[in-house]
């Protein structure tokens, strides 16, 4: 007898990076205070490189966690996937090596990261990302055939497609040119849901009086699109993490004239969850 498949869930994770500097223009928040507001503002987890304080506060707000981390020393990946393993990482965020890490040492750092996650129980996934060994479309689907061709499997990513469409100056709508590999994202269970255009990583939500900007606005099309790739056809069972990710001033995302990137963050995290409602039925996280 067949058994019906349960439908994976889609669970909001908040990056506190998007919290850096907040609130503007006062004494900012201290890490307990930021994490109480994720949960506040709807989120069910955050994400971050984890430590014992992060596992700590999480727990005692009702919180999941992501981990993270960035390296290319494969000497660094048990230790590093420990810490955050120990905090209680579901699954880790992999910024891997630099944009100049040649194709082929980046496939056996790939393998080696993920492997090394599926020994000690938490799995990572590697992030499309500029100035990593994923900074192009051409070296990140490269990797990912190298790593198909030594494996056997896919290879397990986090999806940011912002970093592409900067890399490839592209115009809306963005779908045609970014969504190219569909089994590669129905096998992710990260996205970076950052808004973007084909000049700019990072563009504001609103437009500063509350109402959604042109830019967003050309950019939504896209979210709908990867939604229905991920969620189309028999997807693998487990939860998928969604991270509306608008980055702070601090590092040059976010400008001081455009709206607060925290403030952002949470009216993306609801546009996300209507354009999950409009796919229903998929669980959301309770």
């Amino acid at each position: 007898m067949k058994t019906k498949s349960t439908p994976p869930r889609l669970v909001h994770i908040a990056n506190l990076w998007s919290l850096v500097g907040y609130p503007p223009g006062k004494k900012e928040w201290s890490l307990e205070q930021k994490i109480a507001a994720v949960k506040e503002a709807g989120f069910d987890g955050f994400t971050t490189l984890l430590d014992a304080k992060h596992a700590q506060l999480a727990s005692k707000h009702g919180l999941c966690t992501i981990g993270y981390f960035a390296s290319g020393k494969p000497s660094d990946f048990r230790s590093l996937i420990q810490q955050n393993g120990d905090a209680g990482a579901l699954r880790i965020n992999v910024q891997l090596a630099d944009h100049d890490t040649p194709v082929e040492k980046a496939v056996a750092l790939a393998v080696r990261v993920v492997e090394e996650g599926d020994k000690l129980g938490v799995p990572c996934d590697i992030e499309v990302h500029r100035d990593t060994c994923t900074e192009t479309p051409e070296k990140t689907y490269a990797i990912a055939a190298g790593f198909k061709k030594a494996t056997g499997r896919l290879m397990p990513m986090t999806w940011d497609f912002s970093h592409l469409s900067v890399v490839k100056h592209l115009a809306p709508p963005y779908a045609d040119r970014l969504i190219v590999d569909k089994a590669l994202i129905r096998n992710s269970f990260q996205f970076h849901f950052r808004p973007f255009n084909g000049h700019h990583c990072q563009i504001p939500v609103t437009d500063g009086n509350g109402r959604l900007s042109v830019e967003f606005k050309q950019w939504l099309p896209f979210l709908d699109a990867v939604l229905e790739t991920r969620l189309s056809g028999r997807p693998p069972q487990g939860d998928i993490f969604v991270c509306p990710e608008m980055g702070p001033v601090g590092g040059g995302y976010n400008f001081e004239q455009l709206p607060n990137s925290w403030e952002e963050a949470k009216r993306l995290r609801v546009i996300i969850d209507k354009a999950l409602i409009r796919r229903e039925p998929v669980p959301r996280a309770v």
